[in-house]
């Protein structure tokens, strides 16, 4: 398809102005925006989508995922952190090819679903023997459909070292940066409506040792990507760097010279005063996962503050086995709910909770320029929200029903200007499958990993 109309829909642009039309049309022309606007779109011969009773909005943007951990949900339900990982970390060992495929099918098609265009995916464990994990998930995703960012993860860091997961699901470092200078050659694609770009994503530091963490900063820089990895998720977190390192995480990263606008790190939710100021000044993302931090009880991040501080903040669903749900439309509410926990009514609105899942996730990834509004120009990546349903008819502002409504799963998704979701149905794959392959995967790992 060269080209389609959809008319007929409100339309939350979430542009620098906000701009919102109440009855409006967006064109795609060859996997591009050609035009947003009020009103009927003018006369031409694309196909047309009638819109009425739905609400455009950017695709949304996933920040932070572990898309194999699909196969492990449900388990370590009432665990920390450090105890859920201790407790799965022997079960991932035992991961593969088939596994990894399945998984990453599951994830994506839910996040499909529910309004997701670009997704970003933590992928740190490499077991040996069983071939490169991050090219099966990069394929899963090319079957799908989704704009696509894996980070080449890594832990070096072993329990006989004084780090946390177990010495067998650990790598060597110079295999690491060698597997990372792989991952770029073959697949990173820097071209503005690239479908896969690669970052370089050291687990944490309490899986990673400095040099590794310092070495990998280093060829990200060389090369031109961006860094990601886990940041100030917990309070046990805390307490490991200042015992192993004197200082308190975001201190440890500034002094490896991994503050920047080149980085994103995921949850965020412990973090002093001037260390959310030091986010802004050096303009570092947060992916904030708002239901995994929930369901692990982790804590609340400080959201408003680091938007206030200019920091970008992304949303994240982060791995399936401490969010079962895995869905980013229903992140938005999660946001907005945990917020006002926090900080009261006031603290955020519901179109800062979209921006959250659009605009601030295009930036989080540096990609503001070409994804996260609906603007002319921009790659056509746009999701259609059915709101007159019985779920969200009566509320008569289309982005409070989006964000504080039921479970919202899209109508149409485009990525690219390509339809993956028709009627709230994937058009890329067969769901009954997808689930059923990982039903199987997962009924394996465990089988296995007894």
């Amino acid at each position: 398809m060269t080209g389609l109309v959809i008319e007929g829909c409100a339309i939350a642009t979430v542009d620098g102005d906000r701009t919102e039309h109440a009855e409006g049309h967006v064109v795609v022309r060859d996997g591009w925006i050609e035009a947003v606007g009020p009103g009927p779109a003018p006369p031409s011969e694309a196909p047309r989508v009638d819109g009425r009773g739905c609400l455009a909005t950017p695709g949304l943007v996933n920040c932070h995922h572990h898309l194999y951990q699909w196969a492990t949900r449900g388990l370590a339900q009432q665990a920390t952190l450090f105890e859920w990982l201790q407790a799965l970390y022997p079960v991932w060992a035992r991961l593969d090819g088939e596994i990894e495929r399945a998984a990453a099918r599951a994830g994506l098609a839910a996040l499909a679903r529910s309004g997701c265009t670009t997704a970003s995916d933590h992928h740190y464990l490499f077991p040996r023997t069983v071939g490169d994990l991050l090219e099966v998930e990069i394929h899963a995703a090319a079957e799908i459909g989704l704009r696509f960012h894996p980070c080449r993860g890594s832990m070096d860091l072993g329990r006989s070292a004084g780090g946390l997961p177990p010495d067998e699901v650990c790598e060597d470092r110079d295999e690491i940066l060698a597997a990372c200078e792989r991952a770029l050659d073959r697949f990173h694609d820097p071209a503005p409506d690239a479908m896969v770009r690669i970052a370089l994503a050291p687990c944490s530091p309490f899986s990673v040792t400095k040099e590794l963490m310092r070495e990998s900063a280093e060829l990200a820089r060389a090369r031109g990507v961006r860094l990601h990895t886990h940041m100030a998720e917990t309070e046990d977190e805390e307490r490991y760097c200042l015992e192993l390192f004197g200082v308190r995480p975001v201190e440890y990263l500034d002094e490896l010279g991994w503050l920047g606008s080149d980085v994103w790190l995921a949850h965020c939710v412990h973090l002093a005063e001037h260390e959310v100021r030091r986010f802004g000044e050096t303009g570092t993302g947060v992916a904030h996962c708002p239901s995994s931090n929930a369901r692990l009880g982790a804590g609340i991040a400080p959201v408003p503050a680091l938007l206030g501080a200019g920091a970008p903040v992304g949303l994240g669903v982060d791995g399936a086995a401490s969010n079962e749900a895995g869905e980013l439309g229903g992140e938005l509410r999660e946001a907005l709910l945990v917020a006002r926990l926090a900080g009261g009514p006031a603290a955020l609105t519901v179109r800062e909770a979209l921006e959250l899942g659009t605009l601030h996730g295009a930036r989080c990834l540096g990609r503001e320029g070409e994804i996260g509004s609906l603007e002319p120009g921009k790659v056509a990546d746009v999701a259609l929200w059915r709101i007159d349903g019985v779920d969200h008819a009566g509320i008569a502002d289309p982005v409070a029903a989006l964000v504080l409504g039921p479970r919202p799963l899209v109508d149409t998704l485009l990525v690219g200007g390509r339809v993956v979701v028709e009627g709230g149905e994937l058009r890329t794959a067969d769901e009954e499958a997808v689930a059923r392959d990982l039903a199987a995967a997962s009924r394996r790992l465990a089988e296995v990993a007894v």
